[in-house]
């Protein structure tokens, strides 16, 4: 149903501008959508090959730390030395108002913490190994949580869409078709109202004109005597 406002062009011209911008922002929003899921198909398919190798570098980051338990025996002290990472760094990138992180880590605090003197190298591919992980858990948590933002920043988008699609655009539609009838409708009255005013005019004309009939003159009877 229309909205019930009062029929006037400046309404009319009020309700064709708010008509105009929302097809301009449905216009906008279908282009943000569209460039939010483009970006989320390839945080998908990076998360894919990521999860793909990830499970690999788990594999061999534990299998280098079974190595080195069994030839140093538990290496519980040489972990115990181990510092408390820091080394993340997290900034954003925005992508059509979506914020999206970036992951990074400091590589030069990647410096051995143990001697050599009382280690073998199977504690040294341990390291390396986990610290491979380290990298590859950055990287996917990095793609986890921008396609997480991706897919709610779609889910807002597609919803403010579909609203502007059939709720808003189609009333202020409505809206306009019932003032510009009511507007012809009384452009039509006033045209019809004109034209009785017209015939009525023409009518007090012709009744106000005098129409001239010919004077009967009575013939002087004594002429005929």
């Amino acid at each position: 149903m229309a909205d019930q406002v009062f029929p006037t062009k400046g309404n009319l011209l009020n309700v064709k501008k708010s008509l105009s911008l929302a097809r301009v922002g449905y216009e906008l929003l279908d282009r943000k959508r569209n460039v939010l899921i483009r970006e989320l198909m390839m945080m998908v398919d990076a998360a894919k090959a990521l999860r793909g190798s990830i499970t690999d570098t788990y594999k061999d980051a534990y299998a280098a730390l079974q190595r080195a338990n069994i030839t140093m025996g538990l290496i519980s002290r040489v972990a115990e030395g181990m510092p408390i990472e820091q080394s993340v760094n997290v900034t954003y990138r925005s992508v059509m108002g979506c914020e999206l992180p970036k992951v990074s880590l400091d590589v030069s605090a990647n410096h051995l913490t143990y001697g050599f003197e009382n280690t073998d190298g199977n504690v040294d591919m341990a390291y390396i190994s986990f610290n491979r992980v380290k990298q590859m858990t950055a990287m996917l948590a990095e793609v986890d949580n921008s396609v997480f933002r991706l897919a709610n920043a779609i889910k807002k988008t597609q919803t403010r869409a579909n609203a502007l699609k059939n709720i808003v655009i189609p009333r202020y539609e409505e809206t306009v078709k019932f003032i510009e009838n009511s507007l012809e409708e009384k452009e039509r009255e006033e045209f019809s109202r004109q034209k009785v005013i017209k015939a009525q005019k023409e009518r007090r004309k012709l009744r106000g004109r005098a129409i001239p009939t010919e004077k009967f003159t009575v013939p002087d009877v004594e002429q005929f005597f």
